[in-house]
């Protein structure tokens, strides 16, 4: 085991389960914040798990998911105004609680609970089909273009997960307020999407054609 390596894992996995713990529940005043509690769990145990399983089989593909620079300036604006949002909208849903603002019925925090272990399953797939994912928009050095499996159907599976378990956050806490904060990702998640199939066709073999190929970017018949 790469220990260096285990060492940042269990530094980033930690810091942002602290992290989120604390834009939940300071805001909410109090610990007895049940949805929040159910959000840590579904977050942060397939985290902790698919870390584990990473670790063992995959370290390259876990060393190019711990990396965040940006190399591209349209990246680096996403990136800051994706953590703006997150930051809005957990502090909103812990607030939410606290004073009780337009408050959910609890099946819509479980049913939604279920969509996010769903997308997190097929978040685990696509990082299975792409062993070319890093967190930063480049091209990798001998990276050739993937185009089976959920890259077959639309050509950012991960970004198509990522939409579904980000809308789903809030609705787990109950907030209504902070769902809508979170709509906010769409529009960056396309900016994201167009920067990175420019880096993608001017840096990548047969990116051009996988791209005649396979139309859609993120939703089947509609994008």
């Amino acid at each position: 085991m790469d220990r260096q390596l285990f060492r940042q894992a269990m530094i980033k996995f930690f810091g942002g389960l602290l992290l989120v713990g604390a834009l939940i529940f300071l805001p909410a005043g109090t610990l007895r914040f049940w949805k929040g509690w159910l959000l840590m769990g579904a977050l942060f145990v397939p985290m902790f798990c698919a870390g584990l399983v990473m670790m063992r089989r995959c370290p390259e593909l876990l060393r190019k998911r711990l990396q965040a620079g940006e190399k591209e300036d349209e990246q680096r604006r996403v990136i800051a105004l994706s953590a703006l949002m997150f930051l809005c909208a957990f502090i909103l849903a812990g607030l939410n609680e606290r004073f009780g603002w337009l408050p959910l019925p609890a099946w819509v925090s479980w049913a939604a609970c279920a969509v996010f272990l769903a997308a997190y399953a097929l978040y685990a797939e696509v990082l299975r089909e792409n062993a070319y994912l890093s967190r930063t928009v480049e091209v990798q050095r001998g990276q050739r273009v993937i185009d089976t499996g959920l890259y077959g159907i639309v050509r950012h599976p991960m970004y198509a997960v990522t939409l579904a378990l980000f809308l789903m956050m809030p609705l787990i806490l109950g907030s209504l307020i902070s769902f809508c904060v979170m709509l906010l990702y769409i529009p960056l998640i396309v900016r994201r999407i167009l920067n990175e199939e420019k880096v993608l066709r001017q840096g990548l073999p047969g990116y051009e054609e996988y791209m005649r190929r396979v139309r859609y970017r993120l939703i089947p018949r509609v994008w």
